[in-house]
């Protein structure tokens, strides 16, 4: 009976994972892409005109964590001039910028 629990607490696990990335891909899709491109890479021209990060590359994944990934959601980005280079997200809830976030870190290679 333990075995039973334990597979389907198991499955249920993964079943949730699963949706929060698919969620955040269509997140993604709906306010990131534009200028992070589909593939995270930053290459649009959007992205090349900002500067956009490119998370593909294993040390730009590892230099931000999704604390700061989350306030840059949340709050905006600004560059060492002070110029916004990303608007906040808005009317996103704590859990979607999650999803968000760890749709970013698929990316990584």
């Amino acid at each position: 009976m333990k075995k039973i629990i334990l597979l389907a607490s198991v499955i249920t696990l993964a079943a949730a994972m699963t949706a929060g990335a698919a969620d955040g891909k269509a997140l993604w899709d709906q306010h990131c892409a534009m200028c992070h491109g589909t593939d995270g890479k930053g290459q649009t021209n959007m992205g090349k005109k900002l500067g956009a990060r490119d998370y593909t590359d294993p040390k730009v994944q590892a230099a931000l964590t999704d604390e700061a990934a989350t306030k840059a959601i949340k709050d905006g980005f600004k560059n060492e001039d002070g110029k916004t280079v990303m608007r906040p997200a808005k009317n996103l809830s704590d859990d979607q910028i999650k999803d968000l976030v760890a749709y970013m870190r698929t990316f990584k290679k």
